[in-house]
């Protein structure tokens, strides 16, 4: 079994042909692997846009790809992909986290209308292996590769960031240091199905409509912090950003506290997150915040008088 890990570089561009911006694929960086995880074989190749002319700036200061060597590249999407799948051969694939493979579908679907990449297997999400390997899953904060490469103290110095070769040999010092056969294997899913690409595809949003069915109401309350009784609702609930909030009281031990709850709608859950604050916290902050803007303005008003007094003194030569 060869594992291929794969790591993209693209473009934000508009499409007048779509009337939408796309990510543009500008360059493939990929490493395969046998059995043993050792190294066989790398592929690098950047790509023509046949979108956007021009790289947008952010993209050029991140990777320093410039304009001049993508159009003496003269690789199209499809020769690329060509190649690619030449590369991939029936090994898994595997990307950090799957920005890349949304972005490979969008691109596919751009060029020949379907969303299925025929080429494709077996796929794993590199990034949640590792999060589960490491066990520092969060649903709120996602894993970044170099602070993966960090935890795992991988010396990178020789290879540049946002360059999609050296991001993909910098995934697989991850993966060879947290490899688990059975666990990755148990974490790698067909990628043949209607489901992989309904649930890859996904887009999580929060809810805001209590009435909602995918919510929870039996999971709308708090205890309390510190004798762990369950307080009393004391305001409706509000929308707060994406969040749900009212006041809730502790009638043992007559503490106030702010409640926010949120529901986010994915594929196969609704992620649920509660937090609670002191009242008398959230005062105290707002007084501060208060003293900071009324010592400004303050200061400010210091600062334009001494500049009119000054103003005052200059004496004006005839």
């Amino acid at each position: 079994m060869n594992y291929i890990i794969l790591d993209l570089e693209w473009n934000t561009a508009f499409s007048n042909k779509k009337q939408k911006y796309v990510n543009e694929i500008i360059e493939f960086g990929a490493v395969k692997t046998d059995e043993n995880l050792e190294i066989i074989e790398t592929f690098s190749m950047l790509i023509t846009p046949q979108i956007g002319k021009k790289l947008n700036s952010r993209v050029k200061e991140l990777t320093h790809i410039t304009n001049e060597e993508l159009t003496s590249a003269h690789n199209t999407f499809s020769h690329t992909l060509k190649c690619f799948e030449k590369f991939l051969g029936k090994g898994v694939l595997l990307t950090w986290s799957t920005s890349d493979i949304l972005t490979l579908i969008e691109n596919y679907n751009y060029y020949y209308h379907t969303e299925k990449l025929p080429f494709l297997s077996k796929y794993c999400n590199l990034q949640a292996y590792c999060e589960k390997m490491l066990g520092v899953y969060n649903r709120s904060s996602q894993l970044g590769l170099s602070a993966c490469a960090e935890i795992l103290e991988i010396e990178n110095e020789c290879l540049s960031k946002h360059r999609a070769k050296d991001d993909a040999i910098m995934s697989f010092y991850c993966l060879k240091k947290l490899f688990d056969e059975p666990k990755l294997r148990s974490m790698t899913e067909l990628a043949l199905t209607e489901d992989f690409y309904k649930k890859i595809t996904f887009k999580s949003r929060f809810i805001t409509d209590i009435n909602n069915p995918n919510i929870d109401k039996s999971l709308m309350f708090f205890d309390c912090p510190k004798c762990k009784e369950k307080m009393s609702q004391k305001t409706h609930w509000s929308i707060k950003g994406k969040s749900f909030a009212s006041n809730f009281t502790c009638n043992n031990c007559k503490e106030e506290y702010l409640g926010k709850i949120s529901f986010k709608l994915r594929y196969d859950e609704t992620a649920v997150n509660k937090k609670l604050v002191s009242i008398e916290k959230i005062k105290k902050e707002q007084e501060r915040i208060k003293f900071q803007k009324e010592k400004g303005k303050v200061e400010k008003l210091k600062n334009t008088n001494v500049k009119n007094k000054s103003k005052k003194n200059t004496v004006k030569q005839p």
